[in-house]
């Protein structure tokens, strides 16, 4: 069957905004605020939304809003759509305090109507993560919450790190890391499904696209140039309201302004390496990354905006002299480097 046919899932548990009471971090040092667990679990399920719609798979987002839905509400939805398969993204705890406790376990219901798909989904998952990130395996597990047990199709649930262990705190803001989740999370659907996975960071994957094109990656585009702040309809239509958020991203950061998408739009809006080299007075999608970044070696920047200003360039210099790079507030490939290593 054509991978259009597959209708895919992404769940994010609790809210940000406001932010769900009690999932949230202790004070994190550096940084001296709490991270709140759907500051992860969003980031991660639009990755894999986003991976998912490489594929050219259909997708649908359970819960778009930012603020908490109720699992009840959550679950009307899901079984409303009839999905092939559905991910849940959601970040573990273990006291209130931060301690040793970590690693990464993947979640099935053992009374949902399909629960050996749900398994070999989850195993899927799973295994996908281990090969992927640098934690210790918890292993698959059933767990009866609704998401899992009350929907009426195969699912899984993703505990991607314990946010009172520290080394896997900073995790839930490395923009890498919930790429990687996404990705992995998208590797182990297409195992499930039997469909080839498209890899990210292959630009050659990517075709070119300009107003009137038809292509299934114009709702990868729309769904990602959301993410940046546009307010499109994610409808695979490349019309003049696409073409002006193309043309709007590629002015932000500093692109030939043509509303043609080519290797070096599609490189800026997935943020792939090689990075470019920043200073004061950049501003864009690389400044977001590498603000990002700072922050999640617990250097903090006063708000990733995206904009290279005098607070980023002073975090970049405190980073540096941490790490004994040569302190000179400009982001090359030595201080890249370290940032993402």
């Amino acid at each position: 069957m054509p991978n259009s046919d597959y209708y895919i899932g992404g769940n994010d548990e609790h809210g940000v905004n406001p932010p769900t009471p009690g999932k949230r971090t202790p004070i994190v040092p550096g940084l001296n605020r709490a991270i709140y667990e759907n500051e992860f679990n969003r980031a991660a399920k639009n990755k894999f939304l986003e991976a998912c719609l490489r594929q050219g798979f259909s997708v649908y987002d359970v819960k778009p809003e930012d603020q908490d839905v109720s699992i009840t509400q959550r679950v009307v939805r899901i079984n409303r759509q009839n999905l092939t398969a559905l991910v849940t993204f959601a970040y573990n705890a273990f006291g209130t305090e931060f301690n040793n406790t970590s690693g990464v376990e993947v979640f099935y219901s053992q009374t949902n109507p399909r629960a050996s798909q749900s398994r070999t989904l989850a195993e899927d998952i799973y295994n996908r993560l281990l090969q992927g990130t640098a934690q210790n395996g918890r292993g698959v597990k059933n767990l009866d919450v609704g998401v899992l047990s009350s929907v009426n199709c195969p699912s899984a649930l993703i505990e991607a790190g314990f946010m009172t262990n520290l080394n896997e705190a900073r995790k839930m803001i490395n923009p890498l890391f919930q790429t990687e989740v996404g990705e992995e999370a998208c590797q182990g659907v297409c195992d499930f499904l039997g469909v080839q996975y498209i890899p990210r960071g292959n630009l050659s994957n990517y075709p070119t696209l300009r107003r009137g094109s038809d292509n299934n990656f114009i709702f990868l585009l729309q769904f990602i140039l959301n993410q940046y702040g546009a307010n499109l309809t994610v409808d695979g239509i490349f019309g003049a309201n696409t073409e002006n958020a193309v043309r709007n991203f590629q002015q932000e950061n500093g692109l030939n302004v043509d509303g043609i998408v080519g290797q070096n739009t599609w490189k800026t809006l997935l943020t792939l390496a090689p990075y470019p080299t920043l200073r004061q007075g950049n501003r864009g999608a690389y400044v977001k990354l590498m603000q990002s970044l700072l922050e999640s070696n617990l250097v903090p920047v006063g708000g990733v905006d995206g904009i290279f200003g005098t607070n980023t360039e002073n975090a970049v210099r405190s980073f540096q002299q941490q790490n004994g790079l040569a302190v000179d507030g400009i982001v090359g490939p030595n201080t890249w480097n370290a940032l993402t290593n």
